[in-house]
């Protein structure tokens, strides 16, 4: 058993070291060079800026660090989706941090870029807390322009966002700290109060070379948008600084000034830790998918003291339901759970299935934790609901639809980690991404998938020897062996946590040592928007 403790363990950090170092190269941006230019011109990086904005030795979780991560390398890359976001504390206040980050091609806006900073306008509207643009762009990356202006979620949208959380009291405000050009322009203008920095910050709607060529006007870029023109003249910046460190410092003291929002109050007491060693975490996920482990485990060493309150802990047992708490905050448990079926002739394993009886149980838990105003946490190793004729004899589709309405119409903040396996309809009733998760993170041990690679790849090598067969056209059994492992490696590649996170399916993919803090802070910006809505749930077939 050791020996399997310690293989877990030794493949588990082997994934952690991997993430660290793609994390490492990504935060690079464009890379050194690029980054020598910006501090020759006396700027910081966008990464540089966040740190001297944030109150130092507080924490601070980043949104989408693997956005764009092996995307568009027709162009060279897009490394973190060309803009840095961040949920920190600024002035002692919970803020959501958006930065351009110069070195992406100028900050130009990729197709993910736009979704990037949407997600971080919906966390921000989501929670009702203070967001923060740092603006360094050169403006939509033309190249793919038809993949980002005219849709309803392009680039429009975000000064949609900017109205909108304007007119719900949301404090936003932005610093240009370079270049802000054309429709970008609107953003600073949008938001409550803007910054800009004398002479390496411009904001117009069209550069020289197009007011030229448009008009006939000869004008340089300062004469035209810089911050002697646009604060002073024109109006239409608020501040004029003249370096970063004066934009951020003056940032910080807008941001200490402003009111404090009625809070949700969900329950905390005095943070503790887990009893038991986080670190045994490493040793309790397999690495083979297939191998059961004990999901408790798990449980155990995220909660303060090690203290779980299980409900229904003998019915339903492919689920595990329960209470306890995440750095104080009161927390409700919903999380797969391994467990071998005898049948008549064999004992197979599951990975997570949903049963009616697991499927019942966790949505009168959902319902429990409405009524009692308690944040969710959905814990993912799941393979879908049960299949063959037995249950679907029992009901297993409206089963599980009561779980899915209970998920989707839950008035609670709801957190996901995918700790393993999330395929199927077994993601959407552990609240997938579709689902309004405040969060969605996911471990390097993650999948993300209809069904498993295995499982997909021979699906489809049968529809593919069907279609040849009807051709009249015969098929090897060798060729038919190479088939199924060129579908089963192209379709396990679109199942890894990092293809998820380069299109922003997860938020984040994290150390597991890390979940504890993601979820305390996701709570925390959670409770500065209390609960309007009324928790009511639709038609549920008995």
């Amino acid at each position: 058993m050791n020996i399997e403790l310690n293989k877990n363990e030794d493949n588990m950090k082997l994934l952690v070291s991997e993430l660290r170092q793609k994390i490492s190269k990504i935060k690079l941006g464009g890379g050194k060079k690029k980054i020598d230019k910006l501090h020759d011109k006396g700027k910081m990086t966008a990464r540089e800026r966040i740190a001297a904005l944030i109150d130092e030795g507080t924490d601070t979780i980043e949104i989408g660090t693997l956005t764009g991560e092996g995307m568009y390398p027709e162009y060279g890359g897009c490394p973190s989706g060309g803009v840095v976001v961040v949920m920190g504390y600024v002035s002692e206040r919970l803020c959501v941090i958006v930065a351009n980050d110069a070195t992406v091609k100028a900050g130009a806006w990729f197709p993910i870029t736009g979704k990037k900073n949407l997600r971080a306008q919906e966390i921000a509207m989501e929670n009702r807390i203070p967001i923060i643009y740092l603006v360094d762009s050169a403006g939509i990356f033309l190249p793919m322009q038809d993949e980002i202006f005219a849709d309803k979620e392009h680039f429009g949208r975000i000064f949609r966002n900017n109205a909108k959380m304007s007119a719900m009291g949301i404090p936003q405000i932005a610093a240009v700290m370079g270049s802000c050009v054309a429709g970008g322009a609107y953003l600073p203008v949008m938001s409550d109060e803007a910054l800009i920095v004398n002479k390496t910050g411009t904001i117009f709607l069209a550069g020289s070379y197009l007011v030229k060529s448009a008009i006939g006007e000869e004008v340089d870029n300062e004469t035209l948008g810089g911050a002697t023109t646009q604060a002073d003249i024109s109006g239409v910046m608020d501040y004029k600084v003249e370096n970063d460190q004066e934009a951020l410092d003056t940032i910080r003291a807008l941001i200490d000034k402003i009111g404090h929002p009625k809070m949700a109050c969900f329950d905390r007491k005095e943070p503790a830790k887990p009893k038991l060693k986080e670190k045994e975490i490493y040793s309790i996920v397999p690495v083979l998918r297939e191998t059961p482990f004990d999901m408790k485990e798990v449980i155990l060493r995220l909660l303060d003291n090690s203290e779980f309150t299980e409900y229904k802990g003998g019915y339903g047992k492919t689920i595990i339901c329960g209470y306890g708490r995440i750095d104080g905050w009161a927390v409700g448990i919903v999380a797969n759970q391994r467990t071998l079926v005898k049948t008549k002739t064999k004992e197979m394993q599951f990975g997570g299935v949903i049963y009616s009886d697991s499927s019942d149980k966790a949505t009168h838990f959902i319902l429990n934790c409405n009524q009692k105003k308690i944040p969710l946490i959905f814990i993912h190793d799941v393979t879908g609901f049960m299949v063959g004729s037995r249950s679907e004899k029992g009901g297993i589709i409206k089963d599980g639809a009561k779980m899915v309405n209970a998920v989707s119409n839950s008035v609670v903040p709801k957190f996901s980690i995918v700790v393993g396996n999330s395929y199927g309809a077994g993601n959407y009733a552990m609240c997938g991404k579709a689902y309004d998760p405040r969060l969605m993170l996911a471990w390097p041990t993650a999948k993300i998938a209809v069904m498993s690679g295995a499982s997909a790849a021979k699906t489809l090598l049968q529809i593919k020897v069907g279609s040849l067969k009807a051709k009249g056209e015969e098929i090897t059994k060798e060729e038919e062996e190479k088939l199924l492992n060129e579908i089963q490696n192209r379709y396990d590649s679109q199942t890894t946590p990092y293809y998820a996170a380069a299109r922003l399916w997860v938020d984040a993919v994290i150390d597991p040592l890390e979940t504890r803090k993601y979820i305390s802070m996701g709570i925390e910006a959670a409770n500065h928007h209390p609960i309007e809505e009324e928790f009511k749930i639709g038609v549920i077939r008995t």
